[in-house]
């Protein structure tokens, strides 16, 4: 297994890792919400950095498999999902934007298969890319604002990040469908599966 592969298999090690750490406070008691705050931040931010090396080091040096192209959107949305459960069930996700990030996410691996049957990838979109960012800053924002109400209170300034935190899970969840209406829309544009046997 190459170099990339193995950073996208540690993305998929790490998000269980993550659950476990955002939930030590609630299982273990209060004196473990530091640590658990802690970990949570360096696990994000680990999993992030893996996910943007991963594509780099592939391409960079030709290391680009089969076995990537398939894991490596498995563990985005892997890691990403757990993420987002974690935030919602804590209340600082919105549900219904939880609900629409998890539609689309397993949408687009099933359009995915479908695409790969026929031996066309799935392009990426302007779409796409926000939503990876917006996934990625969402994700910070949440377990940033969870880490600020643990070490400062409920200050005046993690009031005021209440409605930012609340308007980019927002704009995720808006991203994310526009991303998958634009992919659909490219598909039956190019008519790669009408041919397909019902």
């Amino acid at each position: 297994m190459n170099i990339p592969n193995k950073l996208t298999v540690s993305r998929l090690i790490m998000a269980p890792l993550f659950f476990i750490a955002f939930h030590l406070g609630s299982w273990f008691g209060p004196s473990f919400q530091d640590a658990a705050s802690i970990l949570t931040l360096v696990l994000w931010a680990l999993t992030e950095l893996t996910d943007l090396l991963d594509g780099q080091i592939a391409r960079s040096k030709n290391l680009v498999t089969d076995l990537g192209k398939v894991m490596d959107p498995f563990a985005d949305t892997f890691s990403r999902l757990t993420y987002f459960v974690c935030l919602s069930g804590a209340g600082i996700m919105p549900l219904w934007t939880f609900i629409l990030i998890m539609w689309r996410e397993f949408s687009i691996l099933f359009v995915r298969m479908l695409m790969m049957g026929k031996g066309k990838p799935v392009a990426a979109n302007i779409w796409g890319k926000s939503k990876a960012v917006l996934y990625a800053v969402s994700g910070a924002l949440g377990i940033l604002y969870i880490a600020l109400g643990n070490w400062i209170g409920d200050s005046s300034f993690v009031q005021a990040l209440r409605p930012v935190v609340t308007g980019v899970f927002v704009l995720a969840a808006i991203a994310a469908v526009m991303s998958f209406l634009t992919y659909i829309r490219a598909i039956i544009r190019d008519g790669t599966l009408s041919s397909m046997s019902r």
